[in-house]
């Protein structure tokens, strides 16, 4: 059964291609009839990582975004990759790539569509414990990455204050505060 508000796709194509994500141009008919074209961002799937060190400490990365010219504070996260044979896999190989930590355990915390009214990513959130510094980064062509540790409560504050602006890690902190673990949802 369709959805009244459904829309119908009539046709669907990348209209620009780069590396980490497409744009999609799709024409659609509206559930009046009429015909429109849509743009959205392609970019898939990704894990986010809250990895607590054994002392609890929070492990974080400190990384340039070229959008917003300025180091960001934010949880390690990465896309999916066709080596992944699940999301657990994808969270554990992430934090390692990222900041050279392995993770004793995972734990799923939730998955989210974060701007879903243009893009179709979607975020599946986790948290590690038990994370050790075991190697050296393997991080890929377009990242420099610093590694630092921070409390858990510290990161929280700076969601509160604004110093923790990246979205992806403000949500997986306060889904965390809010909810802990047991509070994992599907």
């Amino acid at each position: 059964m369709t959805d009244d508000l459904a829309w119908e796709t009539l046709d669907s194509r990348v209209a620009y291609e780069c590396p980490g994500f497409d744009v999609v141009r799709e024409d659609a008919r509206l559930p009046d009839g009429t015909v429109t074209d849509f743009d959205y961002l392609s970019e898939g799937e990704s894990v986010v990582v809250l990895p607590f060190t054994p002392d609890g400490d929070v492990v974080v990365v400190e990384e340039w975004r070229q959008a917003v010219k300025r180091v960001n504070r934010a949880l390690p996260a990465g896309g999916l990759e066709p080596v992944d044979d699940d999301r657990d896999d994808a969270a554990r190989r992430e934090l390692a790539e990222e900041t050279g930590y392995e993770a004793g355990t995972v734990e799923r915390l939730t998955s989210v569509e974060p701007a879903n009214g243009f893009a179709d990513a979607v975020f599946h959130y986790y948290v590690a414990r038990g994370c050790t510094p075991t190697g050296e980064q393997s991080l890929d062509d377009d990242e420099t990455i610093r590694v630092d540790t921070a409390a858990f409560d510290d990161l929280r504050e700076a969601v509160r204050t604004g110093e923790l602006r990246d979205g992806r890690s403000a949500l997986g902190v306060l889904y965390y505060a809010l909810f802990g673990a047991d509070g994992a949802g599907d």
